[in-house]
């Protein structure tokens, strides 16, 4: 069981002090696990004491086990995708050239999985807290990165509040700074997870944000920051995790936002299709 699984059911239930060991854990787990406990007890402004108290209650044996759980992870994380397109090279070398039926059976199971695995009462409070926020800022990088764009160029359509985190350079800071209880975020990650999205989705949550977390694995550690999250099936025979199920999951957040927003999404879709041609933006032939 990697860290992130052994915590989430335990979160709950620790003291302040060691939920803070815990976060810096899941925020830094190549320190942890390769640095020394009083660098990492430095860094974190903990003591090396809470650090071994956190790793007792969390049911290891001591904190050097807790260390070595990390380095395996980690191990794991950074050869998962030369692992995945080994036994893909290797299975086209043994004679199976059908990679394309594969996938495109992959996909749609993926996406048949969703409708089975979306809880219907958290999406609807999604979509409700979407419909109702002030603001609505929107993260994923490496991979997840035109996943994220994705979404929010949809809901450009038919909102003016929301936007992308760290979008032309600028820091993921700057967009945190303001966000409230009125605010939703929505955090876009799947293995390996991206440190800042981790720290971003811990950042907004301590700041009442209602933080959304889409991801593909109940280990991703942004899911101890979650207000409501989404675990999407991903199974595919490709080396890099399929985003079919996460680009239709999206797809039925937008969708279902636009279909209680009334009148003024039907108005702004308007305004923006009549800009779009007076723009020469689209082909209106």
């Amino acid at each position: 069981m990697s860290f992130e699984q052994q915590l989430s059911g335990k979160y709950a239930s620790l003291s302040p002090k060691l939920r803070s060991a815990a976060d810096f854990v899941v925020a830094n787990p190549v320190d942890v696990a390769t640095r020394s406990l009083r660098t990492v007890s430095k860094d974190a402004r903990l003591s090396p004491a809470t650090f071994s108290r956190m790793s007792t209650a969390l049911g290891y044996g001591s904190y050097e086990d807790l260390r070595e759980v990390l380095r395996g992870t980690i191990e794991h994380r950074t050869n998962t995708f030369s692992h995945k397109v080994e036994a893909l090279q290797q299975r086209h070398d043994e004679g199976d050239k059908d990679f394309f039926s594969q996938h495109v059976v992959d996909s749609a199971a993926n996406v048949q999985g969703l409708a089975t695995s979306i809880d219907s009462a958290t999406l609807e409070t999604c979509v409700e807290r979407l419909h109702k926020a002030r603001r609505v800022l929107v993260t994923g990088k490496l991979g997840s990165t035109g996943v994220a764009e994705y979404l929010t160029y949809m809901a450009s359509f038919i909102a003016d509040n929301w936007s992308m985190a760290s979008r032309m350079g600028a820091s993921m800071a700057s967009n945190l700074v303001g966000l409230s209880e009125q605010d939703v975020m929505i955090v876009v990650t799947k293995p390996p997870c991206v440190q800042s999205s981790v720290r971003a989705a811990d950042e907004a949550r301590k700041a009442g944000v209602f933080v959304i977390v889409i991801t593909d694995t109940r280990a991703c550690p942004a899911l101890v920051h979650a207000s409501a999250s989404f675990i999407v099936p991903t199974q595919s025979q490709h080396f890099f995790s399929s985003y079919a199920s996460t680009l239709v999951l999206c797809e039925i957040l937008i969708g279902s936002l636009a279909a209680r927003s009334g009148a003024p999404a039907r108005a702004r879709i308007a305004e923006v299709e009549n800009r779009n041609r007076r723009l020469n933006e689209v082909w209106d032939g």
